[in-house]
């Protein structure tokens, strides 16, 4: 019988997570530019606005929140989520959390938001696509299909957004402090077992 925790991969060091992210981010980024340049995909505008970031730091907080009930109430997610976190969390230092943020929020949401929203149609149909393929990018063992169905309910709200108001600065911004807030608030309440320092 197999631990309902367990993962299906190794855990890793706090470098190789940094390579991971660094790497993961720079494919992106290249998968991004290749799709948009060959698809002639016009890619959503980022607007820095006061508005764009309000509305992305709402979403943000909304999710958090969101995820917080969902945390409690779903077993099977709760445990699908602290096996997650454990495996790309508990190396890292807090410093290195700047880079949790930053990396996924920016390249994934080029990618998913900026490109594959407008290269599948901008509509209801390409949202629901984008956002699937999101979720299953967060899939790390057989047993985190919980936490696939909540990435890709989080990527229907940031593509939701991109849609609404037009603007990459939203789900972008949203994104990172997400993985921010989500990120920080689960290595504080798992101080007390971090075994990195």
């Amino acid at each position: 019988m197999t631990n309902p925790n367990s993962f299906d991969m190794e855990p890793l060091t706090r470098t190789q997570i940094l390579v991971v992210m660094g790497v993961t981010a720079i494919i992106l980024l290249i998968v991004a530019k290749i799709w948009q340049y060959f698809g002639s995909v016009a890619l959503i505008k980022i607007q820095f606005s006061p508005d764009g970031l309000l509305y992305g730091a709402a979403l943000a907080g909304i999710i958090i929140v969101a995820s917080s009930i969902v945390y409690r109430l779903w077993p099977a997610y709760r445990q699908s989520a602290d096996a997650y976190l454990q495996l790309v969390l508990k190396p890292l230092v807090w410093p290195d959390l700047l880079w949790l943020g930053l990396l996924p929020g920016l390249s994934e949401e080029l990618l998913f938001r900026g490109v594959m929203l407008p290269a599948l149609g901008y509509d209801f149909f390409a949202l629901i696509l984008s956002s699937l393929v999101f979720g299953v990018l967060h899939l790390s063992g057989s047993q985190q299909w919980p936490y696939v169905v909540w990435a890709t309910i989080v990527g229907f709200a940031l593509g939701y957004s991109a849609l609404m108001t037009d603007n990459l600065l939203v789900p972008i911004t949203a994104h990172i402090i997400t993985n921010w807030m989500s990120s920080g608030l689960w290595k504080f309440n798992n101080r007390n077992s971090d075994v990195t320092s």
